[in-house]
């Protein structure tokens, strides 16, 4: 098969590393819907979504064989999805009158587009004669120039509606892009410098070495997967955040806020344009989780272990290491492996969908620019220090620097915090005095009332 595909015609090849990486995306939407429907489902008791479909045969009816006659089938919900693809599909499309026509019908496309275009650096197995569609040098870069196109058909649908409201959700999401897109960007520079290169795949390959850098045990047994560094965590964690919000997920769905803006930049979207809207919020979601497990939790491998030093430390159990590290990073497997990984950072999505109320925009506002745009900067700072100590020294000299470094940040954090709340005006006590007296003295005033002033 790789020979076959490596001697076909360029054009021919990208063709069908798309086909394999755009294609399995598209399957996974329905079940994703149908897996936030009944994890939501549990978290707030309700029972319709996990009861929807049920089939139960009549017991009395002569038109029921008798083998099915009282027997029910449990379809856990399945029937939703394709009731609400049904119902999309075959939904009048209306348009409404006043919107500008051009625009109103390629905002859908730009918004599914990003979402299409992001995975395409990112490898999803060890065969590069499939995957990435591109491995090219600056393939960090092309995903946030890429991430970035998806605010444009945001943007572009509530101005083209001739809506007050999806304008509003428009402006709101370009904002909150600008606001979250700084720290995401900082966060994945954090990668990039400690990895030294800006492509998914070299930040792959170095997430196979011992942990920290240190080649003895127990070290060079387990993987440095970057969430298992201390600046690769709070990247992580920065990231995580900012991609729900990129994606404008709740808590971060200012754009779409029902009780605000009615359905904000898609009000006036319907049937297979709102469709296109839907699929281009779940495609993002799961792409955005490929990347993440991607950068931050070795890609295809399942286990954060080296089973090849594990089996030259204990050769007793060669025979198993083997076995685990073919299981781990087996080339039938690994797409799999990645699918998981990206389904697990969904489940997380909904997870927060289900506990977290919507944020106020201030508030939206100063979690991106007051909090997470100064640690991802600092956290930046750390990996410097890291790595110039590591060169001049030794790895243990270079962790050292990092906790330093690490404390003196923190240090001076609190006491810019220190600063702003000493030079903020304190405000005055005030109370309210209501203007109607208390029925009670006017009642004594009307039997007993008082002699007219002189």
């Amino acid at each position: 098969m790789a020979d076959f595909v490596q001697h076909l015609h360029p054009a021919l090849q990208a063709l069908i590393r798309v086909v394999f990486f755009v294609l399995p995306s598209f399957l996974i939407v329905p079940g994703l819907i149908w897996w936030e429907r009944r994890l939501l489902g549990w978290m707030q008791d309700r029972i319709g979504p996990n009861r929807v479909g049920n089939i139960t045969f009549s017991r009395t009816s002569r038109f029921v064989p008798s083998l099915l006659r009282g027997k029910k089938f449990r379809l856990f919900g399945l029937i939703q999805p394709f009731a609400d693809f049904g119902k999309l599909i075959f939904k009048e499309d209306i348009t409404p009158s006043a919107v500008d026509r051009a625009i109103y019908f390629i905002a859908p496309g730009l918004a599914l587009f990003p979402a299409l275009a992001l995975g395409g650096t990112i490898p999803w197995g060890p065969y590069p004669w499939l995957t990435p569609v591109a491995d090219v040098n600056v393939g960090i870069l092309y995903i946030m120039a890429v991430s970035s196109f998806g605010v444009y058909g945001i943007v572009l649908a509530g101005y083209a509606s001739d809506n007050k409201f999806s304008l509003m959700g428009g402006l709101r999401s370009s904002a909150q892009l600008i606001s979250y897109e700084l720290a995401m960007g900082m966060s994945l520079a954090c990668i990039v410098m400690a990895t030294g290169s800006l492509k998914p795949s070299a930040m792959l390959a170095n997430q196979n070495g011992p942990l920290w850098g240190l080649d003895y045990p127990p070290f060079n047994l387990i993987q440095n997967w970057n969430i298992l560094t201390p600046y690769g965590l709070v990247a992580a964690i920065i990231f995580s955040i900012c991609m729900i919000a990129e994606t404008n997920r709740p808590p971060f769905d200012l754009p779409e806020a029902e009780n605000e803006l009615v359905a904000g930049y898609h009000t006036e979207y319907s049937s297979v344009k709102f469709a296109a809207f839907f699929m281009a919020e779940y495609l993002s979601i799961i792409v955005y989780g490929i990347i993440w497990s991607t950068v931050f939790v070795g890609g295809w491998h399942l286990l954060p272990f080296r089973f090849d030093a594990m089996a030259h430390a204990y050769p007793a159990f060669g025979d198993v290491w083997n076995f685990l590290d073919t299981l781990n990073g087996s080339s039938l497997l690994a797409p799999v492996w990645v699918i998981a990984k990206a389904c697990c950072v969904a489940t997380s999505y909904i997870w927060v969908r289900g506990t977290l109320p919507r944020l106020r925009y201030d508030q939206l506002m100063s979690l991106g620019w007051k909090s997470l745009l100064p640690f991802a900067t600092a956290n930046l700072i750390v990996v410097a220090i890291w790595i110039v100590a590591t060169k001049v020294s030794s790895p243990i000299i270079g962790w050292v620097a990092v906790l330093l470094s690490a404390g003196l940040l923190y240090a001076l954090y609190k006491a810019i915090n220190r600063l702003n709340s000493a030079n903020r005006p304190n405000l005055e006590s005030r109370s309210i005095t209501m203007v109607d007296e208390p029925p009670q003295r006017r009642e004594a005033e009307l039997v007993d009332p008082a002699p007219a002033a002189t």
